[in-house]
């Protein structure tokens, strides 16, 4: 038997010994028109549990008893989109994502705690409107992040993304059925693309201190700075991030198991990620990402130099060492930790004296420079792991200065050529009309010759057959018309 669940009366009055509500037990309740009539039952949720609703601020007993029975009418997902908050609603599908990596759960939990719950965490799931969610991120908008400037878009989208994947799995588990943060319009966010440090940019950056978002070193510039690290215990790390492209989870994640040195060849299987400062080693980022990337020469032989160093410091290390297996380690044999390899590469960058770029923007660098050599965008797509050749050339490939001044004196070229072809063109014509016209006078002349020759003798008059006699009229007679 299902319970009916208890309706009751209250009101918000205080007493004025505790300061404390009376609710049900006020002794104005008798009279009519004070306080409200309140319901609550219990119901069977989204996950099998029995929980109790409680509604209130109806103006009448039969009210309340109309919203009673409504609400135990309900389906199990109508009684669970109706009951659960989206706080409630959020921790729980969180806590049932299971296919996901730990830097994307880190970056859900920290959308759905610093920005949806302290705004939207009391609104029941039944009540979210498109148009609430929009005036929502208009004030999100308005609040300024920890360096004290307004959210970004690209924040306000990542935290649609983050309610938009929540709100679709309510919708697939029958709870809504339109999601309306679909529906939510935000300021376009322009993808930030890679910049080189022209000698241009690199004076400004003096002058200035700001830099690209994202900056790419010129074949020289790189030239200089792996020049500068060639001593670094990690030289083979920067030169495999700056020639190859690698990611700095798959840099530390690389084994040497993974290396085929006699083949020039390095298979990335594993990434080693961070998700605050915790480690976790898994998967590369996509499937694309499982890639077998193809080595130069020169680079094998550093990274053979590499293994004979890494050998010097196991035998150093004696009994400290620990065989990991792992290609980039302390000096007891353990794996890097990936934000090691960010704060040390900034170190080399600062004191080579070079304009600053990111340890990922070595990446960027990679497909420029490899595009500038004419290597195909299908090939260094293949090379970084992208899934598609669009985010190859939108993101990561840069046009340097060298390819500029070759597109720009190709294109000039083109244009002279095609006006040098004109001129001959019209010269040829020009010639050959200037002798049809010398032609043309020369038959003229001779015509002339001829027929001043042969002129007719005044005794015997003989009519041209060329020339035509019209009569001249007399008084008002028309002419004839020669026909």
């Amino acid at each position: 038997m299902i319970s009916q669940g208890v309706i009751f009366k209250r009101c918000g009055c205080q007493d004025p010994a505790s300061g404390r509500q009376l609710g049900r037990t006020c002794p104005q309740l008798a009279q009519g028109g004070h306080g409200s009539w309140y319901f609550h039952v219990s119901v069977t949720n989204l996950v099998g549990r029995r929980e109790r609703v409680r509604r209130g601020g109806y103006p009448t007993r039969a009210a309340a008893r109309h919203a009673r029975d409504a609400t135990l009418g309900r389906s199990r997902q109508d009684q669970t989109s109706h009951a659960w908050t989206l706080e409630r609603w959020l921790r729980y599908w969180l806590s049932t994502r299971v296919g996901i990596r730990p830097t994307t759960r880190l970056s859900h939990t920290h959308y759905i705690e610093r920005f949806l719950i302290p705004h939207l965490g009391k609104i029941r799931l039944a009540e979210l409107t498109a148009r609430g969610l929009t005036a929502y991120f208009t004030a999100v908008a308005r609040e300024t992040n920890r360096f004290g400037q307004p959210h970004t878009p690209t924040t306000l989208a990542h935290i649609r993304t983050t309610l938009r994947a929540a709100l679709n799995s309510a919708i697939r588990q029958g709870l809504i059925h339109d999601n309306p943060a679909r529906q939510v319009e935000l300021p376009s966010r322009r993808r930030a693309h890679a910049l080189v440090w022209t000698p241009a940019r690199v004076a400004d950056w003096h002058a200035t201190g700001i830099r690209p978002t994202i900056a790419v070193w010129t074949a020289a510039q790189l030239a200089a700075f792996l020049d500068t690290v060639r001593q670094d215990r990690l030289y083979a790390l920067w030169r495999l991030a700056a020639l190859r492209g690698l990611r700095r989870g798959e840099l530390a994640g690389l084994r040497w198991a993974d290396l085929d040195l006699d083949h020039r060849q390095l298979a990335i299987i594993r990434a080693r990620t961070t998700a605050g400062y915790q480690v976790f080693e898994g998967p590369p980022k996509s499937a694309a990402s499982t890639r077998t990337i193809a080595l130069d020469r020169h680079t094998v032989a550093v990274l053979r130099e590499h293994a004979r160093r890494q050998r010097q410091e196991r035998d150093t290390a004696s009994g400290r060492w620990h065989d990991t297996g792992y290609v980039f380690t302390n000096r007891h044999g353990n794996p890097l930790h990936p934000g090691y390899l960010t704060h040390r590469f900034a170190a080399l960058v600062a004191a080579a004296g070079l304009p600053p770029v990111r340890l990922h923007d070595l990446r960027h660098g990679a497909a420029t420079l490899a595009h500038l050599a004419g290597t195909d965008l299908k090939t260094i797509s293949d090379q970084l792991g992208h899934s598609s050749i669009v985010l190859t050339v939108d993101t990561y490939t840069s046009v340097l200065p060298a390819a500029q001044y070759k597109a720009a004196e190709a294109t000039a070229q083109l244009v002279l050529d095609a006006a040098r072809n004109d001129r001959h063109k019209i010269t040829t014509v020009a010639k050959r009309t200037r002798a049809a016209q010398k032609g043309i006078a020369s038959h003229a002349g001779s015509r002339s010759e001829v027929i001043a020759g042969h002129r007719p003798s005044a005794g015997h008059p003989k009519r041209s057959p060329a020339v035509a006699t019209v009569r001249q009229p007399h008084g008002n007679q028309r002419p004839h018309r020669t026909r």
